[in-house]
């Protein structure tokens, strides 16, 4: 619940509210798109530079002093954001808010619970990502706050509503489930009679086949998932930065009618994250997402060249259903074939390849906006690119356990 919690805030007051930010800030500055999108991809750009550290931090530290610091630096970056007067400051507290969004945000949560969680693990990470569903579902009352109050005063609380909110949630997280006597899943402890001794149970730790960094970066599947999870974001951070702005200034729908279609988007991608989890811990995770990226594909066609409502619903209920089914399979797949020991580092590696999503979503919808006044060309472009997920998954096969675990 703490988890979801944070990122519930990051989600509503920022991850997706961005969009009507950006519709806000090019009436007040008349600034391009695709300055408007470089901003947004500096913040994922941020996160995997970050991912290595971060994943350092977490195995070192935990996700509790990870997730205070960054609450903090959110919430002041929040507060630098609503004194912006220029593309310099503008960029200066979006970097900021970027880095505390990581640090308090997906990799942080994610990580407690992929060491909290096993068999169940799908499940426990879908329940954290309601979060940004949640979130999400919460935008149309921080475009109400940006309609009655302006962008900088809905910026300003923004940063007091993390540091008061998300403060206290951070004290809820914990690292290993045996620093509390505690097992994965909520089992009991594995207990064995040692020979000599006076009879008293000794916990054993389960065995498993935990890659290191290393032996991760060796195997293939370690790469195809990560261009199959960045392939993914291309498509869903573009929606993030664009889908308000296409909507209103391409289908000529109200700003407020827009976000009742992030509203309902956002509503199927909760009811995906909820049924995804259950569903990957009994199915094939990589056959799940395979489908998913194919819908994602569908979707962004069918939202490049819409006429009618009925387009742009069909849109909306693909995009969240596959965003959602997707979601929670990704990092679960990679603590089911790489283990929990190193998983930190093992994420933070992956989220440099996964950038690439992320940073070149928005800049090419973006781009493709300011030469040819509309967005089909780059939508078409990056559905294909989604296209092209559902290869790099089928691809990434479970690889078999490292010599060193065999032995």
């Amino acid at each position: 619940m703490a988890g979801s919690a944070l990122q519930l805030l990051h989600s509503a007051l920022l991850g997706q509210a961005y969009g009507a930010y950006v519709v806000l800030l090019r009436e007040d500055f008349g600034w391009s798109k695709t300055m408007l999108s470089a901003a947004s991809s500096l913040r994922e750009a941020e996160n995997g530079i970050m991912g290595p550290v971060q994943g350092w931090l977490l195995d070192r530290f935990g996700p509790r002093a990870v997730a205070r610091a960054g609450v903090v630096i959110l919430g002041v970056g929040f507060m630098l954001f609503s004194r912006v007067n220029s593309p310099l400051t503008f960029f200066s507290a979006f970097f900021v808010m970027a880095v505390g969004a990581s640090l308090a945000g997906y990799l942080t949560v994610t990580f407690a619970a992929v060491h909290w969680f096993e068999r169940h693990r799908a499940t426990a990470i879908s329940l954290t990502s309601t979060g940004f569903a949640l979130g999400g579902m919460a935008v149309p009352i921080t475009v109400l706050v940006l309609d009655l109050a302006g962008w900088r005063t809905t910026a300003l609380l923004s940063g007091f509503v993390v540091l008061a909110v998300g403060l206290p949630l951070t004290q809820v997280l914990r690292h290993h489930p045996h620093e509390m006597g505690l097992r994965p899943d909520g089992a009991p402890p594995r207990t064995a009679h040692r020979e000599g001794t006076d009879g008293e149970p000794v916990i054993v730790a389960a065995p498993g086949p935990d890659f290191t960094l290393r032996e991760a970066l060796h195997a293939p599947s370690f790469w195809w998932v990560s261009l199959g999870h960045a392939s993914a974001l291309f498509t869903v951070s573009a929606m993030s930065v664009h889908l308000v702005s296409h909507l209103t200034q391409s289908q000529g729908y109200s700003l407020g009618q827009a976000s009742v279609v992030v509203f309902f988007m956002t509503m199927l991608f909760l009811a995906g994250t909820l049924s995804g989890g259950v569903v990957g811990d009994r199915v094939s995770k990589r056959g799940l997402v395979v489908a998913c990226m194919g819908m994602h594909s569908a979707g962004l066609l069918l939202l490049s060249h819409a006429v009618n409502v009925w387009m742009v619903a069909a849109f909306t209920l693909l995009h969240g259903l596959a965003w959602g089914w997707r979601g929670p399979q990704m990092a679960a797949l990679r603590a089911d074939y790489f283990g929990r020991a190193s998983f930190g580092k093992i994420m933070g590696v992956s989220n440099m390849v996964i950038i690439l999503g992320t940073i070149s979503g928005p800049l090419i919808a973006g781009y493709v906006y300011d030469r040819t006044g509309d967005y089909r060309i780059g939508f078409d472009i990056l559905a294909g690119i989604a296209l092209c997920g559902s290869v790099f998954f089928i691809l990434a096969r479970k690889p078999s356990p490292p010599v060193r675990a065999a032995q």
